[in-house]
């Protein structure tokens, strides 16, 4: 965010703020500094953006419509702007920057760096910069995001899935329930609706874009369910072998989890990588670029091939 556009928002709170009663667009236009005098279309897309903004953010823009005026005024009640008092014993206030630092290098490491930033401000203290623990929760599965959303908002959802072991492709509609990590891979655990019945997906397994159906809160999750349970009893495939040229003096991480390495033709090198999802494999090797090819199994060396072409498209 640009330092003009961060000065107008923050002109903008405070001008909410410090009212007594509702504004006007037009007196909110001559009171904060940054907003177009001249230009009226401009001023009103300029200032609707700011408030779905401020809104995204928590801040919550009353809007009061006068029968005695054309236009609506707006302020923000400072009661329900301001955090309540917040009391947390030292091993809450741990476990939340603990939870926090878990998140750092994944999806949500942005809500959660946002809320620990709003606690401090709030005065906990949650900061574990000399705690020896360190967790990190790895969620670059692209279907992560959107199946979180629709998690929280109680949306149904549809998508593309590999089952294991085959090719074929199929169109599923989940309800979604939650979201689990379990060894390193994450998992959707739903009621689908085509099979009227329980199910588990692993989100490697997901092709394509997750798309949302319906409106938030269309389905209700059943009590005292154990999501954990449901993933662990979930058959993991067994390991296997992939044989993988890689450049000499390049993808050293991938030397390092090899099982053997040994010299190959001219500039390359062989190695032997195990993997139980070949669509997770196929998504560290795809990052390594031309340095890294797969020669064998043929179902890993297809998926990194559709991961390669996808992204040139």
């Amino acid at each position: 965010m640009s330092r003009r556009k961060t000065e107008r928002l923050l002109n903008l709170v405070i001008c909410l703020l410090a009212t007594r009663r509702p504004l006007s667009a037009e007196q909110i236009r001559q009171a904060v500094p940054g907003y177009d005098p001249d230009n009226d279309e401009a001023f009103q897309r300029m200032f609707e953006r700011d408030k779905n903004e401020l809104r995204e953010i928590g801040i919550p823009i009353e809007v009061h419509k006068d029968p005695w005026e054309d236009d609506p005024g707006y302020r923000i009640v400072r009661e329900a702007y301001e955090l309540p008092e917040i009391t947390l014993e030292p091993d809450e206030a741990a476990v939340i920057g603990l939870a926090a630092q878990v998140w750092q290098r994944a999806s949500l490491a942005e809500a959660a760096s946002g809320a620990l930033l709003k606690l401090t401000a709030g005065g906990v203290h949650a900061d574990l910069a000399e705690s020896p623990l360190e967790l990190r929760v790895d969620t670059r599965d692209p279907a992560f995001p959107a199946l979180w959303e629709a998690v929280r908002d109680r949306r149904a959802v549809a998508f593309d899935y590999r089952s294991a072991g085959s090719e074929s492709v199929l169109r599923r509609t989940v309800e979604p329930w939650g979201v689990v990590s379990r060894r390193g891979r994450w998992y959707l655990v739903g009621h689908d609706r085509d099979r009227d019945a329980a199910r588990v997906f692993r989100l490697s397994r997901i092709t394509g874009a997750v798309s949302t159906l319906g409106r938030p809160g269309a389905f209700t999750v059943p009590e005292g369910l154990d999501l954990r349970a449901m993933v662990g009893y979930q058959e993991l495939p067994n390991e296997r072998v992939a044989l993988v040229r890689v450049r000499k003096g390049t993808c050293l991480g991938l030397r390092h989890a090899a099982q053997a390495v040994r010299t190959g033709p001219e500039e390359w090198d062989e190695a032997e990588v195990t993997f139980a999802d070949a669509e997770r494999l196929a998504g560290w090797l795809a990052s390594l670029g031309p340095d890294a090819v797969v020669l064998d199994p043929p179902d890993a060396r297809e998926a990194v091939i559709r991961r390669l072409k996808g992204a040139l498209q």
